[in-house]
């Protein structure tokens, strides 16, 4: 594994190295041919000097620069071929210099470039070593030490701004991996206390000698009755493995139907428990798995009723608000600790954890995981006079 990690960082470090060196190459290159036309274009300049007689008597001199002698200049034949055989000079000294230039400067380009390709082989080392360090470190990470952080330091820059990020995924995992090992040790301990009184209650068949069937006939009623409680739990483990999946299928679903379904069939809950639902549901339709939705209003109605106190209300509404609909239950009941709220998000927290009222806990993180697999938005609240107040907001749907 090692040996593969520092082949490809070398790999890249090599392409990091052939990178920098022809663009080292190709900017010598085209600086060399602009030296090479702008020298090349240059022009000879040819200085010719004679002196003649004047018609006066006098003597005067003559210059003449450029590669072409004037017409008509006072020059004798004699001058005029001298000055021919220095122009043709001059070319043939400028084509000399220009090829030495040529040659001259391509040998220092080539130099240069070896040069050039040095240096980006340790640039490119420099570059990548923070690289280097930061995989070192998530390598040696695992779910043992999943705490530890890259923790850079130094100023802002992309390579901070990337250890900062593998921190706060780091960060993510860790919360998420603390959360699993809860709900294992949880889901464990509410799945042996079921086991463990089907134990005892098949002990107290198998040993007791006076045992009739009337009595045999109560120890198989308490069976049924704890084999039904550990099938809601498993049921709700599965429910809450599915939401959290995410969404197999989208649907157009009527919100306020499935919430007077939901109502009506916890008619005799409520009749039982003396509780008085008042009822406003207006038109509301949803995008989303029919089943996880009507899952979530029956969770939240049963909470609210479960949870109750003798004589009390719950309050049921739907609707929509601006162009968002809405589902909100409230509830009367035991006050509610501000910092009892969001954990009751959690699976299996209660307010009171040695109650036996065949809930496990697992109601409200039900419908978080809901509401998070619909992108919806979960308020709860604690009411002062004692309940909650919980509204699901969800998104506006799309127009067709």
């Amino acid at each position: 594994m090692g040996l593969k990690s520092t082949i490809s960082g070398m790999r890249v470090r090599l392409r990091l190295t052939l990178l920098y060196g022809a663009l080292f190459l190709i900017s010598g290159a085209v600086l060399l041919a602009i030296t090479y036309l702008l020298v090349a274009h240059s022009g000879s300049n040819i200085a010719m000097s004679t002196t003649s007689t004047t018609p006066s008597g006098g003597r005067s001199v003559s210059v003449y620069l450029g590669e072409v002698l004037p017409r008509g200049a006072p020059l004798s034949e004699a001058d005029r071929r001298v000055a021919e055989a220095v122009q043709g000079q001059a070319r043939r000294q400028q084509a000399e210099i220009m090829h030495q230039l040529l040659v001259q400067s391509g040998v220092a380009l080539a130099i240069m470039s070896v040069l050039a390709a040095v240096l980006g082989w340790l640039v490119a080392g420099r570059v990548l070593r923070p690289l280097r360090t930061m995989t070192d470190s998530i390598q040696r990470i695992s779910a043992r030490n999943v705490d530890e952080r890259l923790a850079v330091t130094g100023p802002r820059d992309e390579l901070k701004n990337l250890a900062d990020t593998v921190d706060g995924l780091l960060g993510r995992l860790e919360a998420a991996l603390d959360s699993h090992k809860r709900f294992v040790a949880n889901a464990a301990h509410e799945l042996r206390t079921p086991l463990t009184l089907e134990h005892a209650l098949l002990e107290e068949a198998v040993i007791d000698p006076d045992a009739t069937a009337d009595s045999f006939r109560g120890q198989f009623e308490q069976l049924m009755a704890v084999s039904e409680q550990q099938a809601r739990l498993l049921e709700s483990l599965l429910v809450l493995a599915t939401s959290e999946r995410g969404l197999d299928r989208l649907e157009s679903v009527d919100l306020s139907g499935l919430t007077g379904d939901v109502l009506r069939a916890a008619g005799p809950q409520a009749r039982r428990q003396g509780l008085a639902v008042a009822a406003e549901v207006r038109p509301a339709r949803v995008t989303g798995d029919p089943a996880l939705v009507e899952r979530l209003v029956a969770n939240l109605v049963d909470n609210a009723m479960s949870h109750n106190v003798p004589d009390g209300r719950v309050e049921v509404a739907t609707g929509t608000e601006g162009g968002r609909p809405f589902l909100s239950v409230t509830n009367t009941g035991p006050r509610v600790p501000p910092e009892m709220v969001l954990r009751l998000l959690d699976p299996f927290q209660r307010l009171d954890r040695t109650a036996d009222d065949g809930h496990h806990g697992l109601g409200l993180s039900i419908v978080q995981s809901i509401a998070v697999a619909h992108a919806a938005d979960l308020t709860v609240r604690a009411r002062p006079a004692g309940g909650l107040a919980i509204r699901v907001l969800f998104p506006a749907r799309e127009s067709a």
